[in-house]
């Protein structure tokens, strides 16, 4: 019973118009994170609408010398 109900959440959770999935979001520079983004982060998009966030820098990465 309980495969029962994973499956049918993760079939719920890919059909959803607004998921992207992890791998639009890590190649766009962003993280998927469960719940909220972090400090110095906003929500660009969703990996997994509405529970997986992706989350991108709010400043762009400096490169060190």
């Amino acid at each position: 019973m309980g495969i029962l109900v994973l499956v049918l959440i993760f079939i719920s959770l890919t059909q959803h118009g607004g998921a992207h999935g992890p791998d639009v979001c890590n190649h766009d520079g962003g993280l998927c994170r469960v719940g909220s983004c972090i400090s110095g982060e906003y929500l660009a998009q969703y990996c997994f609408e509405p529970i997986i966030l992706c989350c991108k820098n709010l400043s762009p990465a400096t490169a060190k010398s």
